[in-house]
Formats: C-alpha cells, structure tokens, sequence
C-alpha cells in the first residue's frame, strides 16, 4: 500500500516538467498569424484582388518571409 502513493506523486512531478516550457512557446509568438505584417500583407492582398495571384508572386513571397522573421512557420 506504500508504493501506490508513492508511485503517484512520482507522475505528477513528472507531469510538471513539461508544463514549463509551453507558456515559453506562447510567450515568443505574441502575435497572431492573420495580425502580423500588415504592411506586406495589405500590398499582397490589393495585389492579389486586383492582378490574381500568379502576378503576385514577389508580394506573396515578402509576406511569407516577413511572417518568417516573427517566429511563424509557414
């Protein structure tokens, strides 16, 4: 009946470990996906409505790397 306890408070502290580092993943992306770059994302959007999306190419690859550079994997 002493292991049973014991065995628990064993799962549990291993269960606090991992805890940590998910706020730290939060924490570096403050933002969200469709509020980061704006500059470079209203250019490809205004691109995109008004000359299609094969035309855009440069304006979609700059926002894409802008959203790179705030942590985002796209």
């Amino acid at each position: 009946m002493g292991n049973t306890p014991s065995g628990k408070s064993e799962a549990s502290s291993s269960s606090e470990k991992p805890a940590p580092p998910a706020p730290a993943t939060e924490t570096k992306l403050k933002k969200k996906i469709c509020c980061a770059c704006p500059d470079t994302k209203k250019l490809r959007d205004d691109c995109i409505v008004q000359n299609g999306e094969d035309a855009c190419g440069k304006l979609i690859e700059a926002h894409l790397q802008c959203l790179r550079a705030e942590g985002f994997n796209v």
